[in-house]
Formats: structure tokens, sequence, C-alpha cells
């Protein structure tokens, strides 16, 4: 095959040249390949073309359509295209030409042929990722000088049937951390409000030793061994010792996150066992966590595709028997011993149709109980996958496949029925993998994908509903479930610029300013300033809380002022404070280390009990007010005399919230 193809390739994105005339791999390749352009080339002569005119990031190269020994091209490509990842696709036997270039990197991944598509998947994906991370260091070199390469067409040398291949996927997990803090100063006479200490006074030293130890540990990379001195350990006892400290479960989290890369690592690679190993060493950590279960699920169908590709292997070489044992060996794992014994004597006989029988009979009990794609080893799919090893071409074993097909897609449409988008696509995937035509998998796909519209506006609708009916009822804020404010939250949790969440922020923020022009009537101006606060937090305009904020500070200052002598404000160092009640902090303010001052005016009635509690301003507002005025209602002071007689005296303060370091 002399000539080349394109699948669509502009100048705005990179490429996927595949270098190969085999018609499945390129099959496959296109079904996963929906992120990129893919360049098709027919005969290595051409190949240097489509890499510089492409602008390929990944290469596959299929040792059935090469001339030049593959060792040899793959170092020319990587020296000349620094950032280009080779994949290689060949046979087992041809892995053994690439150490020396796998081992340093030149070829990035080998894949097995006949090849899979969940395999191709994952090992693009990597190659993709990888690319980046090269890509960024060649641009670095280039800033630095470094001439890149220009290719030279080889003289071509004699033909090398070889099939190499490979890649692979990694995940990574970033967390953020957000740090909190506020406070502000005043002016004129100040009592000190010390919130209580929240922390011990002393550090807690065998804690603070525990976490040290398991740090250490993780560095050591000794995240479950040595017993007594390695990460997980120390660092379950560092939560035993203080739960509430978060150092040892994030710790904790940073162990299970490294021993589950490692079997991702270890699956990739083909490391069953170990990958096995390692997720049951995850296991002990978090046997709930979701890697754990999707990992086990992954061993379990690579499992069943080495047991797979084996018995192919066998019966490919003539060898039946051996494809047959092999097959047993599997599909009998944990059932009773007379059903070993029967399929002994079944390999005895060494009849193939009989073999091909009985897998078929077996995957039709399968189907019957629903069992299609698992459990792993013993479900319809792995025995007709099973007969397909020993005949791949009986009429029974093809209308098997496509009664298994048929029941993934029914499968697929039944759940999507019922509205599962998530279920549905677990069939999908699995209708895909058992080789339901694209475009039936394209038609499930857009089907499920509307399942999720319709699903995501009956949920807006049911949210808008629930908060029109809280909205109706008054119950703007609380209760802190069941409210306004709560369906506000989540309307925007679900869709932020959604029409309907839009309105609902307008009409809460309405109903929420007039509340606080309400409270400004009945002169509770840390009603309305908590009001004003709510109205903030939910982001309405800034405009309509500045004029409530004048509006408070008008009506403060007119309520302060009055004419006739005796009522005159006094500073409350004036007055002598008989009893005293503490300010409670709030337990808000004090968990984010908020500190700040309200300002008061109030009136000493004439047997020193205190009267007309108002606030004339606050810093930050909305937080410290009502704590202030419910202490301060409950004080009391020398009743003052003027002219030898008892009259009521107004006075200010100021009370200052501050947080003991």
């Amino acid at each position: 095959m002399n000539d080349s193809t394109h699948d669509v390739v502009t100048d705005s994105r990179e490429s996927l040249v595949v270098l190969t005339d085999d018609g499945e791999l390129l099959h496959t390749l296109r079904a996963i390949a929906t992120d990129h352009d893919i360049s098709t080339v027919g005969a290595e002569a051409d190949l240097a073309t489509h890499l510089l005119n492409d602008h390929a990031g990944v290469a596959v190269l299929d040792t059935d359509s090469v001339t030049t020994p593959i060792n040899q091209l793959c170092d020319r490509l990587k020296s000349q295209f620094p950032d280009l990842v080779l994949v290689v696709a060949g046979r087992q036997e041809d892995q053994g030409l690439l150490t020396a270039q796998i081992t340093r990197g030149t070829v990035y991944r080998f894949l097995h042929k006949p090849v899979s598509e969940q395999r191709v998947r994952l090992f693009v994906t990597a190659a993709w990722r990888r690319h980046g991370v090269e890509h960024a260091e060649v641009l670095e070199a280039t800033a630095t000088n470094l001439r890149k390469p220009v290719w030279s067409t080889p003289k071509a040398p004699p033909k090398n049937m070889l099939w190499i291949g490979g890649a692979a996927a990694l995940v990574l997990i970033v967390g953020a951390i957000f740090l909190f803090s506020g406070g502000d100063e005043g002016q004129g006479d100040v009592v000190s409000v010390d919130a209580p200490v929240t922390t011990p006074g002393t550090v807690d030293q065998e804690l603070e030793n525990l976490l040290k130890r398991a740090d250490e540990a993780m560095r050591r990379a000794a995240l479950v061994t040595p017993p007594g001195d390695n990460a997980a350990e120390l660092y379950r006892l560092a939560i035993r010792r203080n739960s509430t400290d978060p150092r040892g479960q994030a710790g904790l989290d940073r162990v299970l996150d490294r021993v589950l890369t490692a079997a991702e690592q270890a699956l990739l690679q083909d490391k069953i066992d170990d990958a096995a190993r390692y997720v049951e060493t995850a296991r002990s950590i978090n046997p709930e966590h979701v890697r754990v279960a999707f990992l086990t699920a992954q061993i379990g169908k690579e499992r069943e595709r080495a047991l797979l590709t084996q018995a192919r292997m066998a019966a490919a070489r003539g060898n039946v028997d051996q494809a047959i044992a092999v097959l047993d060996r599997a599909s009998l794992a944990g059932t009773s011993a007379n059903v070993v014994a029967e399929a002994r004597n079944d390999i005895a006989q060494r009849n193939i149709d009989s073999r091909v029988n009985d897998f078929l009979r077996r995957a039709n009990d399968r189907l019957r109980a629903g069992a299609l794609i698992e459990p792993a080893q013993n479900n319809a799919r792995f025995f007709i996958e099973s007969a397909r090893a020993i005949a791949p071409n009986q009429g029974d074993v093809r209308r098997a496949q496509r009664q298994l097909n048929d029941r993934l897609v029914a499968q697929a449409r039944s759940a999507i029925t019922a509205g599962n988008a998530d279920e549905a696509d677990k069939w999908i995937a699995a209708a895909g993998d058992s080789g339901v035509s694209q475009s039936d998998i394209t038609a499930l796909t857009r089907d499920v994908q509307r399942v999720r519209i319709a699903a995501r506006a009956d949920a807006m609708a049911k949210l808008s509903s629930s908060f029109n009916q809280r909205l109706a009822q008054g119950r703007l804020v609380d209760p802190a479930g069941d409210s306004a404010k709560f369906y506000l939250t989540e309307l925007a949790k679900a869709e932020a610029t959604h029409p309907s969440t839009q309105l609902a922020r307008q009409a809460l923020g309405a109903r929420m300013l007039e509340e606080a022009r309400g409270a400004i009537t009945r002169q509770d101006y840390a009603a309305a300033r908590r009001w004003m606060s709510e109205a903030k937090e939910i982001g309405i305009d800034e405009s309509g809380t500045a004029a409530l904020e004048r509006d408070i500070v008008a009506a403060q200052n007119a309520r302060a002022v009055r004419a006739p002598d005796d009522d005159v404000v006094s500073a409350v160092s004036a007055l002598m404070l008989t009893r005293s009640v503490k300010p409670t902090y709030p337990e808000g303010a004090l968990r984010r280390g908020t500190e700040g001052w309200v300002d008061l005016v109030f009136t000493v009635r004439t047997d020193g009990t205190i009267a007309d509690v108002s606030v004339t301003g606050a810093e930050p507002a909305g937080i410290f007010e009502q704590s202030a005025m419910s202490a301060v209602r409950r004080w009391r002071y020398e009743p003052v005399r003027k002219d030898g007689r008892l009259v009521e005296q107004r006075a200010r303060l100021r009370l200052r919230f501050t947080i003991e370091k």
C-alpha cells in the first residue's frame, strides 16, 4: 500500500500520525481519538511529509508497515522530532528489539497486537499527556537557541516485519487550600472582649512527633512497610491521637493516592499481580474508595484479557488442548469439584466442537441470568470470547456475539428510558468494546446527552419551585437547609448562569433589602445590617447595599440627636459600672479568625438598668452587633444624679472583639 490518506487535518491543532495498513488497528484508533485529528500513512517513505506538515504530536508505528529496522527508525525520529511521542504496535516477539529504546524513553509504550480498544484508549491518552511534557521541554530548549534537527529521508534498508506499540494514562489529583482573615480598628471609649482560647496552651508533642515520623516515612516511600514505621500506620496513630487535626487524614489520603497510582502504573505495564497487591494495600487503607473499586474491576478485565490472549495464541499454534485448558481454568474458578471434574473429562475428549458448544451454553446461561459483562471470567461476554478463540468463524459463535451485542444495546436503551445516564454510559462502553457499530454507539451517546439535559432542566425546575415556595412563606434564610437562600445556593451550584438562578437571586435580594428597610423603620439597626450582609452574600449589586448603608447611618445619627440637656450622650467612662456581662464571641467569626468592633448608644435609667440600645457603627457589619447588644442590655450602672435628683442618661461606648493570641 503506497498511497496515504488524511482524516480532516487542520493547522489549528496537533494530529495523531499512524503508519499502518492494518484496518483493525486504524479503526480502533479512529474510534478512540476523538480529541485529535488522525493522519494515516500507508508507506514509510511518506512519513516525513506527514510529520512535518500535519503538526504531529503522537505517532503510532506499525512494524508491518516499516522497511527500516524499527529501532533505527525510532532513534532517528526521536532525534529529529524531540517532542514527538512514539507508540509502536507489534507482536510479543518484536518487543525485544526495542528494549533499549523503551528503557531510555525513545519509544514511550509498546502495544501488543491484536489490540483492544480499551488498552489503545489508555495508551494514546497517556501518550498525549506525555507529549505535553516533552513539548514544554523542547520549547525551553528552543529559547536557549537549540536548533531543531531537520528530517533527512533515509535510504531504503531491508524490510523488517515488526509490530510495536504502547501508551499509558496517569491520574493527577490536585487540591486547593483557602485562607480567610479579617479585622479593623475604631475610635472612642473601648471595652475589649477577648474570645475564649480554642487551642491548648501547649503543643501536643506526641502528635507532632507522629506527624513528623509519618512525613519522613512518606519521603522514604515507606508507605505501608515496615510494620511500626510506615506512613499509613503513623498517620492512623496521629488521627487516633487527635481526630480534629486535619493533617493526619490529609497524610493518609496522600499515602492512598500514591498506592493507587502505583497500582495504575503496574496495570498499564501489564504487571497484573503487582497491581493487584497494590490495590489490596489500598483496600486496607480505605475499602470504600472509588478508585479501589474501579481498579479491582480493571484488574479483573485485564486477567480476563490475558487469559483470552493466551488461549488464542495456543490455538493459533495448533495447540487446541492447551487453549481449552487455559479457558477451563479461568471459567471454572470457584465452582464445585463435580463441575471441575466434568470439565476435565470434556478436555480429555479433545473435541473442539463440543468445547465451543459448552462455552456457548454457558454464555446462554449467563445471558438468561443477565450477567452480560460481570463478574469477571464468569459472564456471557467472556464465554463467547472463549468460543471465538477456538472457532472464530463458526456460525453459532457469530450469532451468539450478535445476540450479546443486541442485549448490550437493549440495556443501554433501557437505562436511557429510565433516565439513568450513568448506567447508560456503562452499557454503551461495554457495547463499544463488544464491537457494536459506531453509528449505533453515536446514536446511544446522543440519547444519553438528551437525558442529562432533561434531568438538569427538571432539577432546576424543582429547585425553582422550592425557592418560590419558601420566598412566598417568608422563610428567607431559616431554616438553613430549607430556606429560599438554601435553594438559591443549590440553583447556583447546578447552573449559576441559568435564567432561573438569576431571577431567584434578584427576587431574594429585593426581599432582603426590604427586610433591612423595615428594620430601619423599627430602629433595629443591628437587624438592618444583618439583612444587608445577607444581601451582599448572595451577590446583590453593591449600589443597592451602599444606599442602604447610608440610610442606616442617617437614621442612627438622627436618633442620637436629643434636644433636652438631660439627654446629652455621655462617654461611658463617666459612669460607674456595677455589673457587666461578657459578650459571646460569635462562633463563625471565631472559627474564621475574624475580629472587629461595635459602637453602641444606650440609656441608663434611674434604676441603673439599660434601655434603648442601638448600634451606630460596626466593622465588619452584620457579625458582632447582636452579641454586643444582648450583653449590654444586661449591664447595670450607678444611677446618675443631677441637682440632687435621679435622671436618665444617654451614653456611648465601643465594644471591641479580639481573639487572644
